[in-house]
């Protein structure tokens, strides 16, 4: 039985072709949550609807109170923080911006961390700032996986570097590799 629950994966720019990579992978009985937060301007909608293209598992914008289920990928809306509940259901936030981001990767990354311990994956991708560097040091230090694109294979660099600055990371990895590790996962 796979021994995580849930995976979250925080990108930038040229964080939506890095995601479409990456879900192409997964199965449809991919049997985790995995709940993105990618940095989009306040006005940008259907993340969710672009992705659904290169992904076989169901896809959908994440809502007020509702419960994660495994098998479902979840976006962040546009401007909301997302945050992941002890009782694993989300919550949605206008605070101020975390990281000059609404959403925060560090945001969703820190509560689901406290929500799933060491049943947690976190992934960082493509970026041109840091968001989510802290987020996975705390996923990490609950001993959770922690996964870096490669910075040489990034659009930019900064997000995967201020990762790998902060934390133990257990794979850095292209993009085709972290899907394919991924898949792997439902096998064991």
């Amino acid at each position: 039985m796979n021994k995580y629950k849930a995976v979250v994966i925080g990108a930038s720019t040229g964080g939506i072709e890095a995601l479409g990579i990456i879900l192409s992978y997964l199965p449809d009985d991919f049997n985790q949550a995995i709940i993105i937060v990618l940095h989009l301007s306040p006005q940008s909608k259907g993340l969710h609807q672009v992705l659904s293209r290169q992904c076989h598992m169901k896809i959908k914008e994440a809502e007020e109170k509702e419960k994660i289920k495994s098998g479902v990928v979840y976006t962040a809306p546009p401007n909301y923080h997302l945050m992941v509940e002890e009782d694993e259901t989300f919550s949605l936030s206008v605070s101020g911006h975390i990281n000059y981001a609404r959403p925060s990767i560090d945001v969703l990354f820190e509560t689901a961390a406290d929500a799933y311990r060491e049943k947690l994956i976190g992934i960082i991708l493509t970026g041109a700032n840091s968001d989510g560097s802290q987020g996975l040091h705390k996923i990490k230090e609950y001993g959770g996986l922690v996964i870096v694109q490669d910075p040489f294979t990034a659009e930019r660099d900064s997000m995967p570097i201020a990762a790998i600055a902060v934390s133990e990371i257990d794979y850095i990895l292209t993009l085709d590799k972290i899907g394919l590790l991924l898949a792997d996962f439902i096998k064991q």
